[in-house]
């Protein structure tokens, strides 16, 4: 890491009143430098109760479109203009009306990890961490409709026990952790605790030990006694995992498991996101004022 750009990172922090929110997948540089690392829920009640009006989201478009509807008053940077995420960009707003319209009187849960103009659509929003709890909300003979991501609907629809009607959406990082390089792995590390993200397919959650959010995974190495743990979702989690445990070992479940939308911020393009101001996350009004409501009853 270059100590003269991390340096000048500071110092313009300062200067200009700024507060760094970094996502648990983001380079192991930028998460060094954050005020703030965590999962979107973490990052979104933190933008929340940020007292600086500049906010420097180092993660994907939505996250800080997401910062941007919860703070309109704030300036939002996104340090790398093209850093969007497939999944979000599996479904849109045109879609998910005609999906209403087929299922007039279903409930819409929108996974955060959409754009604005899809939250919009929606009745409440949810992370991976509280996705079980908020479609528990609902009572049991409420048609839901949930997007975009019909794999943590999936997981979702197996711990509360009901179905919905999925998105056909995915996360392309997490589709290529595979089931037999998991099966390999665990039989080479038999004391291990595997963890998987609620983002992996059905059959390579069904070998995990637990099935977590990056927040909850954090959380369970934090709190167990066990040493050796397997961690199937973005390599990026690995160093904060590392960093906060350094006595636990962790072996990633695949090397091809790295989200290139995640690792488009580098120091220099947050530097230059500082200096110049680029690039402001804007939401039409109109649209803020519709999807801060499911973001709202989310985190209520």
């Amino acid at each position: 890491m270059s100590a003269a750009l991390v340096e000048r990172i500071a110092e313009l922090k300062a200067k200009l009143g700024a507060v760094i929110l970094a996502h648990n997948y983001q380079r192991p540089e930028i998460q060094d430098v954050a005020d703030f690392t965590g999962d979107s829920l973490e990052l979104s009640v933190k933008a929340r109760a940020a007292r600086q009006e500049l906010i420097v989201f180092c993660g994907v478009r939505f996250m800080a479109e997401t910062a941007k509807i919860l703070c309109p008053e704030k300036t939002v940077l996104l340090p790398a203009r093209d850093a969007d995420c497939p999944m979000a960009d599996m479904v849109d707003a045109a879609g998910l009306r005609e999906m209403k319209k087929q299922h007039p009187g279903a409930a819409v849960v929108c996974y955060v990890n959409s754009a604005a103009e899809v939250k919009a659509e929606c009745d409440v929003c949810c992370t991976s961490g509280n996705a079980v709890e908020i479609v528990s909300r609902f009572p049991a003979d409420q048609e839901i409709i949930f997007v975009p991501d019909q794999n943590l609907g999936s997981s979702v629809e197996g711990r509360c026990g009901r179905k919905m009607l999925l998105w056909p959406g995915f996360c392309p990082t997490h589709a290529r952790l595979s089931p037999e390089e998991l099966r390999e792995l665990k039989l080479a590390h038999p004391g291990a605790v595997t963890m998987a993200h609620p983002e992996c397919e059905a059959e390579l959650r069904a070998l995990a030990d637990v099935v977590l959010s990056t927040g909850g995974m954090l959380k369970q190495v934090r709190e167990s006694a066990r040493t050796v743990f397997i961690v199937a979702t973005e390599l990026g989690l690995l160093h904060r995992l590392r960093r906060e445990n350094p006595g636990k070992t962790f072996i990633p479940a695949s090397a091809r498991a790295v989200c290139p939308n995640m690792k488009k911020i580098t120091l220099e393009a947050l530097l230059d996101s500082l200096e110049q101001g680029r690039w402001e996350v804007e939401v039409p009004e109109e649209v803020r004022r519709r999807a801060e409501l499911p973001l709202a009853r989310m985190l209520a």
